[in-house]
């Protein structure tokens, strides 16, 4: 089905194939989608696919090329993300390379965020997280966005809340790190909050576009 096609008598929703494994991924982005009208599909629905060669040089790139990868691959309308973290004092590093930056185990890359500082002599550093979405049919990209969230790297980890280097991003305006927020109120700032809340909105918006395009055919 595409994102255009209508049920005989009325659209149905779509399927919105979410590209990622991440399970704290899938399940921050199904609470932010909400009640979008959109029927979710996860990679864990579908035959096994290897990843794709995050080449990009930015996160809208590698968003871009995954949503495309993925709905060439299954013939779903795709949705994927890239996010990461930029530390002013770290030259923006890990950036892009995030999710593989010294390995995936996050208190190891927690411990090496502070090894780095020391050996540059500071003991914090403003950062800012980043998310870039795209949603693919095919090669065609149906819509883009990005959230960012500012805030500054404390020294130990803090909250058990979130994933990835949540425990130790502190947003100050709530005076606490994102793993010490509820999910709600985290997706109410967080950079993945604003870039999938933008596209709930342009779900939502088409939803009632098509909608009212139906009501004049049918009468």
């Amino acid at each position: 089905m595409t994102m255009t096609e209508a049920a005989e008598g009325g659209h149905q929703k779509d399927v919105l194939l979410v590209a990622t494994t991440n399970p704290g991924k899938l399940e921050e982005i199904a609470g932010i989608l909400g009640d979008a009208p959109v029927t979710l599909v996860t990679l864990n629905d579908c035959a096994p696919l290897p990843e794709p060669e995050e080449t990009g040089a930015t996160f809208a790139e590698n968003a871009r090329l995954k949503a495309q990868y993925y709905s060439e691959a299954t013939g779903l309308i795709s949705v994927a993300d890239d996010s990461g973290l930029e530390i002013a004092a770290l030259d923006n590093a890990p950036g892009v390379h995030s999710a593989r930056w010294h390995g995936t185990d996050y208190p190891t890359k927690f411990r090496k965020i502070q090894e780095l500082f020391r050996e540059r002599g500071v003991t914090g550093s403003a950062a800012r997280f980043v998310c870039s979405i795209a949603v693919a049919q095919g090669p065609r990209i149906l819509f883009e966005a990005e959230g960012t969230v500012e805030g500054q790297i404390v020294d130990e980890p803090r909250g058990t809340n979130g994933f990835g280097y949540d425990p130790i991003f502190f947003y100050p305006p709530f005076n606490r790190t994102l793993a010490e927020l509820e999910a709600a109120q985290k997706s109410t700032v967080s950079h993945r909050g604003k870039a999938f809340g933008a596209l709930r909105a342009y779900l939502v918006e088409r939803d009632q576009r098509l909608a009212a395009r139906d009501r004049s055919t049918s009468g």
